[in-house]
């Protein structure tokens, strides 16, 4: 197994402990942060390995096979959990944010659907369709925000005088999921129009 896949198997590992320490909050001091930053530390590794991969020839059926799922798992079990922030952190800003930020989590995780079944079509036609840009910097975007939203909810726990910034801070990280959002939708609907002779039949 070369280094790419060993980083890409490692950030699989980091998920059951990422949930662990998140629901360790009220029990360990800045849960939610150190999750954040465990977070942060594996969704970077998912830029680590395809580096790696790509620069040392090293492109295995395994990575390609392991590397979509881990990042994947990562991204939607972060998305839930922020789902359980609703009392805590999201009672704050009114029902309707919340409400506004589980719709956003459903298109994010329909959309990765849809893009997955599509590129299942599209290998079961042999053909091979790589990643586009917009798709890489919609993942940023995830990344940050969802780190934001982790980070901040620990801050906020930690320091009961940080409450009166709550909302500021929630604020500007539920922006740059709105941004995400739109750029996940925005990256799917591209995806599929650029690649629609996929759905033609032969």
């Amino acid at each position: 197994m070369n280094l790419p896949n060993k980083i890409t198997i490692a950030r699989i590992c980091m998920i059951p402990v990422f949930v662990l320490i998140f629901f360790l909050d009220g029990v360990l001091p800045f849960a939610h942060g150190i999750a954040a930053i465990l977070f942060a530390v594996a969704a970077f590794t998912d830029f680590i390995d395809g580096y790696i991969a790509r620069s040392r020839g090293l492109v295995t059926n395994l990575g390609k096979f392991l590397d979509p799922i881990a990042d994947k798992v990562l991204v939607s079990t972060a998305m839930l959990l922020v789902l359980t922030l609703q009392e805590s952190i999201f009672a704050h800003l009114g029902e309707w944010v919340y409400i506004a930020l589980a719709v956003s989590i459903c298109l994010i995780m329909a959309r990765e659907l849809i893009i997955s079944a599509f590129r299942q079509i599209a290998a079961a036609n042999g053909v091979i369709m790589a990643a586009d840009k917009l798709g890489k910097v919609k993942t940023i975007f995830q990344d940050i925000a969802l780190f934001a939203i982790f980070f901040f909810a620990g801050i906020v726990s930690l320091y009961e005088t940080w409450m009166q910034w709550h909302t500021y801070l929630m604020a500007f990280a539920l922006v740059l999921f709105a941004v995400a959002t739109i750029l996940t939708v925005w990256s799917g609907i591209a995806y599929i129009i650029n690649n629609k002779q996929v759905l033609k039949d032969a």
